[in-house]
């Protein structure tokens, strides 16, 4: 019967990150519970921003990528050879 290696921690087994973990979670529960009128309150205004966001991302699929971007002095150069 052969051994099995010792496999090496994943990074998120980890003891660091998961203590990481666990004190953002009750950070975060405790901002919401001390700041909800303040997040509500603020909700109004981040919609917007949000919804910018997102159009950005998902409507500027279609443009072709980094490679497509030229001047028309070098496509002037390339018709030129």
């Amino acid at each position: 019967m052969s051994e099995i290696p010792d496999r090496k921690r994943g990074g998120w087994r980890s003891p660091a990150v998961l203590t990481v973990c666990v004190f953002l979670s009750i950070a975060g529960l405790f901002l919401w519970l001390e700041h909800r009128a303040h997040v509500l309150g603020a909700l109004p205004l981040l919609l917007p921003l949000v919804i910018c966001i997102g159009m950005h991302f998902f409507l500027h699929r279609g443009h072709g990528g980094h490679g497509g971007h030229q001047t028309h002095r070098e496509e002037g150069d390339r018709d030129d050879r």
